[in-house]
């Protein structure tokens, strides 16, 4: 049998050595896992949670424009606007967060503040109690407003308070410092931050400007990440949009026509003021007119602008256009002989004038100056119906004027195959047609300025940020009548001041040429009818260079009175304004037109 050895075999155990590297070898596999799997999230990022944890801190907040301003002729700021601050807090952030850390600008390092502290430091800063405004961030509300209408200093402060849940929104605030002067031209904003009238709407997209933005990244404690993404899309501030008015003569018209339309227990009133040279309006002035701070002050029908919004029949204003549409034909001239009736029957319709006489000879200049309906369907009927109505378009009757303000009137005028039997006459002697003031302004700017229509301008330019201007598109010029007949036209406005009925509106120093107008005005409660008048008188001076036109309008007056009222405020409006401008004394020998035949 075999023989056993005598010695076992038994399993040698593991030394360190062998245990040392199995250990590293485990670990070694472990950390390449968590490093393949940091590459994965890290560094391709294949789920996107990466991108979506930062989407998740990131904060956006619009960085508003500032609105462009409006400006007059001089430069005067009519309407600007002033950067605030809404001030609100997450209570969810400040209730959940017992303290926090402030930098320190003398240590250049963070202090550790308590939640109470903060509270104290911006109930300080806000002027408000301490135990109110502990309520007001104390809760699980996502929004609360603490503050609003700051200043960007106190904004500043509160900011560096770094108060978690504590947030600031830049608002921008509209200020008119003129108050009512030219308010309704101006408008103003709905809510804060759309044009809804006037300028501020018309001109909105410009004034408005192009928000910018700021994108940064924000920690669990609703604090700003110093180091992290932080970027800047700056706004582009509005333009500034300059205006033709003069503020001072639109306050001195303002409280001319607000006193006239008092004496006379008027409903409404208004003065336009244009510069025959260029087109220009210098003074757009409304009674009632409202306020842009507080626009809800007066009625809503009184915060247009009624010289472009309201068309009325102009009455006898209009004869002055017949009478160069005559002249231009050749049908007429102003020293011409018509014999004429108490009354005169044409196509079996009579008419008659506002003062009885006797039948009598009158040149077309003394026709014009004693406003004699007879004597202008008379020479009138010399056109026929399709140049009446031709000459009436070329003067812009029926053609809003454009100056870039809302709900402008073109005003009514039928073609002439839409006429009535007495219509045909009456467009003649201003009834029966209807346009707004800022219209007859313009005709009579064109007889003015040697027969060349020029677009009215109330927009002179648009400012840019950098201070770049760009002067405001125009119509072109257009020659409506001849040089000649522009001036034998306002030699007749003239005698009408020197010889005929008009002599309220002469003006110390100066030569004047004018026209009155009266109308009746149809029923406000839309039944057939009238219930009163609206009372005009438009003029030019110096006649011997007319530089401006001012046309005084009064809608309603009480009393017996007619368009010659209004000589007193027409004088006191265009004295101011010749004074104004420095515009030297009248030169020359005044016209004066015979008003009857020899």
């Amino acid at each position: 049998m075999a023989q056993n050895s005598g010695k076992s075999k038994t399993k040698k155990a593991p030394s360190a050595k062998r245990r040392l590297r199995v250990g590293l070898g485990l670990m070694l596999a472990l950390l390449l896992v968590v490093g393949g799997k940091l590459f994965l999230v890290q560094g391709l990022d294949v789920g996107g949670m990466a991108e979506a944890g930062i989407n998740k801190r990131l904060r956006p907040v619009e960085l508003p424009a500032e609105r462009g301003q409006i400006l007059d002729s001089n430069g005067t700021v009519l309407a600007s606007s002033v950067i605030r601050y809404e001030i609100s807090v997450d209570q969810r952030v400040n209730t959940n967060t017992p303290e926090f850390v402030r930098y320190n600008p003398e240590t250049k390092d963070y202090d550790e503040i308590s939640r109470e502290q903060g509270i104290k430091d911006l109930a300080a800063a806000l002027g408000v109690d301490v135990e109110a405004l502990t309520q007001s961030v104390t809760g699980e509300k996502p929004y609360v407003l603490l503050a609003k209408d700051v200043k960007p200093d106190l904004e500043d402060i509160i900011t560096k308070l770094s108060i978690p849940g504590v947030v600031s929104k830049a608002t921008s605030k509209r200020v008119y410092p003129n108050g009512s002067v030219a308010g309704g031209v101006i408008g103003f904003l709905k809510d804060g931050t759309t044009g809804q009238a006037g300028i501020e709407q018309t001109q909105d997209e410009a004034l408005r400007g192009t928000p910018g933005k700021r994108l940064f990244e924000i920690g669990a404690d609703g604090l700003r990440i110093p180091v992290a993404t932080d970027e800047l899309t700056p706004a582009v501030d509005g333009k500034d949009v300059k205006l033709t008015l003069n503020t001072d003569l639109q306050y001195f018209a303002q409280q001319a026509i607000q006193t006239h339309v008092e004496k006379y227990g008027a409903q409404w009133g208004s003065i336009v003021v244009m510069d025959a040279k260029t087109g220009n309006i210098i003074v757009m002035a409304d009674t009632n007119a409202p306020d842009p701070n507080n626009p809800g002050g007066v009625a809503a029908q009184d915060r247009g602008v009624r010289s472009v919004t309201a068309a009325y029949e102009p009455g006898s204003v209009e004869k002055t256009l017949v009478a160069a549409a005559l002249i231009e034909e050749g049908k007429s001239n102003p020293l011409e002989t018509f014999t004429i009736p108490p009354q005169l029957v044409k196509d079996g319709e009579v008419f008659g004038d506002a003062f009885d006489h006797g039948t009598e000879k009158r040149t077309l200049a003394g026709i014009l100056g004693w406003s004699m309906n007879t004597g202008t369907v008379m020479a009138g009927s010399r056109l026929s119906k399709q140049e009446r109505y031709d000459w009436l378009r070329k003067f812009g009757i029926g053609e809003a004027p454009q100056i870039g303000l809302p709900s402008e009137a073109k005003g009514i005028l039928a073609p002439p195959d839409q006429w009535d039997n007495r219509q045909q006459y009456t467009v003649l002697f201003g009834q029966g047609v209807s346009q707004s003031t800022l219209q007859t302004v313009r005709a009579y700017q064109s007889i003015a300025n040697d027969g060349v229509m020029l677009q009215p301008r109330l927009i002179d330019s648009y400012i840019s940020p950098d201070g770049t201007e760009e002067k405001a598109a125009a119509k072109d010029p257009r020659q409506v009548i001849s040089k000649e007949t522009a001036k034998k036209v306002r030699d007749i406005l003239e005698s009408n001041v020197t010889e005929g009925q008009i002599k309220e509106a002469a003006i110390d120093g100066y030569r004047v040429g004018a026209k009155t107008g009266t109308s009746e005005a149809p029923r406000e409660d839309g039944l057939p009818g009238f219930d009163g008048f609206t009372t005009s008188m438009v003029g030019m001076a110096p006649m011997e260079n007319p530089r401006f036109i001012v046309e005084v309008v009064v809608q309603r007056p009480k009393g017996g009175v007619r368009g010659s009222s209004n000589g007193g405020v027409f004088g006191a409006v265009m004295g101011q304004v010749l004074r104004s401008y420095n515009v030297p004394p009248s030169t020359g020998t005044p016209a004066r037109f015979p008003q009857f035949a020899k």
